[in-house]
């Protein structure tokens, strides 16, 4: 469903393109020249003349057919932003079918359709599938997740449902990328055991640290935060400028990071001693989360897989960085 706005511009647009095409078809099959059909109009070119030619009366005819069968179409079928058309059709509940026409044995034709060439009803292929697959889930959710992360072939079942739903972000490998936190590696925002895994995956997160994290933090001193930061992680670093940093540090970064910056897994404050980084742990990048702050969200799963899934995807995920 698109928003009012777009339902409203591509309506208008459609409807304002077949009114130009009726009014273009109707003004040149006038002849508005002032010159006889089939005379001359005075002038020619290399020879050739141009004469005052109707157009053909079946290309006139076939044109105004399309543009009838075109309104008559997005009256009957969707077209018009969201509007539905009259049939009420939708591709999900596309009737079973072959070239032969319309069958009624639906279960017959889901069995042949590979070889017929058919399409199947989408609500009965879910259908179907939920009939199939929903006892298997449900024992698997009656398992606890500490039985079930011992269990090979459910894990095979998570690691498939991993990469229908959760590759796109923490990619096919689950190592993530820059703002998609790495799965593999047993560093987590928010703690990494099986309740809370299952927990982030049915009801989602939002991390949010704000622009110097809400606190009175001058530009100027950036650089010798992320420097302290830097001291934080164990690197190499700037003794007096990292010692600036402190006391920046202690303005209130303490408050979600903690005061020995191992941070806080109720708040998802990252852990800034063990030197893994969301988003980058250059000297800049660190500037840059402080200065503009971070805000990261990962969907809530529960209302599109259901608790069954998230339970095997939960026990796939914590499998990942405990092998």
């Amino acid at each position: 469903m698109m928003s009012s706005f777009w339902s409203i511009w591509i309506t208008v647009l459609t409807i304002v393109v077949i009114a130009g095409c009726f009014i273009l078809l109707f003004v040149v099959s006038k002849n508005t020249t002032g010159v006889e059909e089939g005379k001359s109009m005075g002038h020619s070119f290399d020879g050739i003349e141009e004469i005052n030619n109707p157009l053909p009366k079946w290309w006139s005819y076939m044109f105004y057919i399309t543009i009838i069968f075109g309104v008559v179409y997005l009256a009957a079928y969707p077209g018009l932003g969201n509007y539905k058309g009259f049939l009420g059709w939708s591709s999900s509940n596309q009737s079973i079918g072959t070239e032969k026409g319309i069958k009624e044995d639906s279960a017959a034709a889901v069995e042949l359709a590979a070889n017929e060439h058919r399409w199947v009803q989408y609500d009965q292929e879910v259908e179907k599938a939920n009939a199939k697959y929903s006892p298997i889930f449900a024992a698997y959710l009656a398992t606890p997740l500490e039985e079930l992360v011992k269990n090979e072939e459910a894990l095979k079942v998570g690691g498939r449902l991993f990469l229908q739903n959760c590759a796109q972000c923490h990619g096919s490998d689950a190592r993530g990328s820059k703002g998609f936190p790495n799965l593999t590696d047993g560093d987590w925002l928010y703690g990494g055991d099986l309740a809370t895994i299952k927990t982030t995956i049915m009801n989602g997160r939002n991390g949010m640290m704000p622009p110097k994290g809400g606190l009175p933090i001058e530009d100027s001193e950036l650089k010798g935060l992320a420097e302290y930061v830097v001291k934080l992680s164990g690197r190499d670093h700037d003794e007096a400028l990292a010692a600036q940093g402190q006391a920046s540090f202690m303005k209130g970064c303490f408050a979600c990071h903690g005061m020995d910056g191992t941070g806080n897994k109720f708040m998802g404050a990252p852990n800034l001693t063990d030197n893994t980084w969301l988003y980058g742990g250059s000297r800049g990048v660190i500037q840059e989360s402080i200065k503009n702050g971070r805000s990261g969200v990962m969907p809530a799963w529960k209302d599109v897989l259901g608790e069954e899934k998230v339970h095997v995807i939960a026990a796939y995920v914590y499998s990942l960085s405990n092998k």
